[in-house]
């Protein structure tokens, strides 16, 4: 048991420093804290409940993690944040991957592998930090000029102290395929009024854990209402693909 004399605990964070190779959960949630500022332990907790993460534990029963743990941390959190992946879809990935198979990347690319992980991951945290101006929005999207305006007014991006994120850039890059087919900003206005309707519905079925302030229960909502997107997104493409496969019959 930890010494009376050791300074007071605070809650939920294992106070003893793990020695050797691996670490405590408050040492993880430092290397965690600068690209997933929002990361606690009750965040980590629950990954391991979803059996994404297994620690070691000490003769004291407090966890610890290796470096590879962390990795898979990083792994897990980047593409719940930045690809909207459900929890299941990432565990039969690591799972296929602990069973020592080669299954297919993820979107986005990223794999899980020991020597690769970080470059990757590095990339792709960059990316996501990243707040582009107009400018650059238009130019790496490869936007006629105007478009970015447009699409500002319609509702289908929007800037945030002058500056775009990432979703911004993806939208803009559709909607230049799609204006090479004829089909401009003016036309996908219903498309915004969906995604709200869309979002309206899943924060009502999420909302009984996501009223509760514990973070474990705002982390489970979090996971429903990506699922519930991702089934969302599934139904409409379904319903789509069988219109059109009418007009081929």
């Amino acid at each position: 048991m930890p010494s009376s004399q050791q300074a007071p605990r605070t809650v939920g964070i294992a106070p003893e420093r793990v020695s050797g190779n691996v670490l405590n959960i408050g040492e993880v949630l430092t290397e965690l804290a600068g690209d997933f500022p929002q990361i606690s332990a009750s965040k980590i907790r629950f990954l391991e409940e979803k059996g994404l993460i297994t620690p070691q534990r000490t003769r004291a029963g407090y966890r610890k993690y290796t470096a590879l743990d962390v990795e898979r941390l990083r792994f897990v959190l980047a593409l719940q944040r930045d690809q909207y992946l459900p929890l299941k879809v990432i565990k039969d990935y690591v799972d296929a991957i602990d069973r020592g198979e080669r299954p297919e990347s993820l979107p986005g690319g990223l794999t899980l592998s020991p020597r690769m992980v970080s470059d990757q991951l590095t990339r792709e945290l960059g990316a996501h930090a990243r707040r582009l101006t107009t400018e650059t929005l238009t130019a790496e999207a490869g936007a006629r000029r105007g478009l970015v305006s447009d699409l500002v007014s319609f509702g289908l991006i929007a800037e945030q102290d002058g500056r775009f994120d990432e979703h911004a850039l993806k939208v803009t890059r559709a909607c230049v395929q799609l204006e090479a087919h004829g089909i401009e900003p003016r036309h996908l206005r219903p498309f915004r009024a969906a995604a709200d309707r869309e979002l309206g519905l899943v924060e009502r079925v999420v909302a009984p854990v996501a009223s509760r302030r514990d973070v474990a229960s705002k982390a489970r909502a979090a996971e429903t209402a990506r699922e519930i997107s991702e089934l969302c997104l599934n139904l409409h493409s379904a319903l789509v693909q069988g219109q059109i496969a009418r007009m081929d019959s």
